[in-house]
């Protein structure tokens, strides 16, 4: 910072005009500037906050656009502001590969890492209803979920039964699956865990759709009715992103990737 308090003594007052003036102020920018660059260096890897794919109010009437704001901009902002902080200094990592070892990571990656990945993953699988209710399963996920569950209203009851208090106690998420047999399941996720992350489960299995039943995800609109709001969500469910989801799990048995 020498070099900035240099610039901020006053010139000699034989010959000063106003040229030198203005060249004075020319080099007082070009100083702070490079002061800035120098003691602000951009973070390489660090993870950001994606913006909605539509807006707050587009999933109305069944996800009311304050729990989307307050969601989307505080609550998942905190996510990435914490990651990144838990991340400061180390070599970048993608958000996926993140996930692998977040528990033997520590708190701040398991908790903050998770959390942004999963809203990620969350905030891109919905659409406003009218599109939703033109979109389907795929032939091939179709078939994987009779095959898993005899029909795609066997798979919400399942899923719903697995979302519920009971299932999932106080915050968590609902996830279906890919398993290591190319199978479909549906698992229960604690806090910001999922089955991304080596130790949650029995093994890593890859999710293809997921559902945030927090609190903070719902109580607005539905305050303790978690099944409403879980019953509710399917009206919004974008199956092409989840046909585009299975489609990228059967072929390369990785986690799918999000922005941010």
């Amino acid at each position: 910072m020498k070099f900035t308090l240099a610039l901020l003594l006053p010139l000699a007052v034989d010959g000063y005009n106003v040229q030198k003036a203005a060249s004075r102020r020319d080099l007082l920018k070009k100083g702070a500037a490079a002061a800035i660059t120098v003691a602000a260096p951009g973070v390489a890897g660090a993870y950001d906050l994606p913006d909605l794919p539509y807006a707050f109010d587009a999933l109305e009437p069944w996800i009311d656009a304050p729990t989307m704001k307050i969601h989307h901009d505080m609550h998942h902002q905190t996510y990435v502001t914490n990651v990144n902080k838990a991340t400061e200094g180390k070599p970048a990592v993608d958000i996926v590969a993140l996930q692998t070892d977040a528990l033997a990571a520590g708190p701040g990656v398991r908790n903050s890492g998770g959390g942004h990945y999963n809203h990620a993953f969350f905030w891109d699988e919905m659409t406003p209803a009218d599109k939703a209710s033109k979109t389907k399963p795929s032939s091939s996920l179709q078939a994987k979920i009779d095959a898993a569950f005899g029909s795609t209203e066997g798979m919400k009851e399942k899923f719903a039964a697995a979302a519920a208090p009971g299932a999932v106690f106080g915050s968590g998420w609902c996830w279906v699956v890919v398993n290591g047999k190319d199978e479909l399941e549906i698992v229960g996720t604690p806090n910001q865990d999922n089955p991304l992350m080596k130790g949650v489960k029995d093994e890593i299995k890859y999710p293809i759709l997921g559902l945030d039943v927090w609190e903070h995800a719902y109580y607005l609109k539905y305050q303790n009715r978690r099944p409403e709001y879980v019953g509710n969500w399917w009206n919004v469910l974008n199956w092409d992103k989840v046909n585009e989801n299975f489609d990228y799990v059967m072929k390369n048995h990785a986690g799918v990737p999000v922005r941010g």
